[in-house]
């Protein structure tokens, strides 16, 4: 019988192109990875990968054995699902995922919440930015994943996945206290063509939105300081170091900056979401979802 974990590596090697991102989902090394696949190959009779010194591939049969992975690991999922429910959500497991700035406000609350309302359900977090979120999500590892996505760039693989919109956050701009104009008037980002800017690391789509921002602008902005969280990029904010978008709901009070609304380019938001499989039904999941929109219901976010 063939064994569902072995299947999983197959699955996630089509996937990722790379027995070593397959073994980073399955949280196993390289090495153990790949003595896997190859008793799935003994097991099956048939070479499943063509391997080289730089790269691997399936071979025919191994992809038609990881198109049948996919529905066989989806109904398991579904038969794990099915028992939960039949059991009133008494035990089972939920994994989730979030990224860094959700946690304060809105992760860490609505799973204490879940824990409170559902205490023989086990909890498993992880902490995930949203490009490593997404896949996981359409790849079983992670159940439910909290997300964000800026309007204006490009939409990820959604392929198989539900949203849910949880909350719209405008962006501001975080400027020294000492540049603030002499009205709190919206703000044309064209006017800071000249500031130094601060962002957070560049990467494809979800964290490239001050550059984009600036180009709609008409300008490029000068990035000479990056930050991989708010907290930091704030702080040299304060200290006078340049300027930075910043989603409103963290846009806490600090000593030496303000913050201003933007009105071109227009429309810049923060969209936060749910993340989860459309075709799972899940009750757990479900509960977990609850708690989160219960948590914005209850204390929605200050402007």
């Amino acid at each position: 019988m063939l064994d569902p974990k072995k299947l999983q590596l197959l699955r996630d090697v089509a996937r990722t192109g790379s027995i070593a991102g397959a073994a980073e989902l399955a949280g196993v090394s390289a090495s153990a990875a790949s003595q896997q696949l190859a008793a799935l190959e003994r097991g099956v009779g048939a070479a499943l990968l063509e391997r080289s010194a730089r790269s691997v591939r399936l071979t025919r049969a191994g992809q038609v054995l990881a198109d049948h992975a996919d529905r066989v690991l989806a109904e398991l999922e579904a038969a794990t699902r099915a028992v939960q429910a039949a059991a009133g959500m008494r035990g089972g497991t939920i994994r989730i995922a979030a990224f860094a700035s959700s946690g304060p406000t809105l992760t860490v609350p609505a799973l204490a919440a879940f824990h409170r309302r559902h205490p023989d359900v086990t909890v498993r977090f992880t902490e995930l930015e949203p490009e490593e979120a997404i896949p996981a999500v359409a790849a079983v590892t992670v159940d439910l994943a909290v997300t964000h996505q800026y309007r204006h760039l490009p939409r990820p693989d959604l392929r198989g996945l539900r949203q849910t919109l949880l909350q719209r956050d405008p962006l501001l701009l975080a400027v020294p206290a000492h540049a603030r104009p002499a009205t709190r008037d919206p703000v044309d980002l064209a006017d800071f063509a000249e500031a130094t800017w601060i962002a957070t690391k560049p990467a494809a789509g979800f964290q490239a939105l001050t550059e984009f921002a600036c180009r709609e602008a008409g300008f490029t902005p000068r990035v000479e300081y990056r930050a991989d969280s708010y907290d930091l990029l704030l702080s040299l904010v304060g200290a006078d170091l340049g300027v930075a978008l910043v989603p409103q709901i963290l846009a806490a009070a600090r000593p030496g900056l303000t913050y201003l609304p933007v009105v071109r380019p227009g429309g810049l938001t923060r969209d936060v979401h749910i993340t989860t499989r459309a075709a799972d039904p899940s009750p757990v999941v479900t509960a977990m979802v609850r708690c989160f929109t219960d948590r914005l219901t209850r204390h929605p976010p200050s402007p």
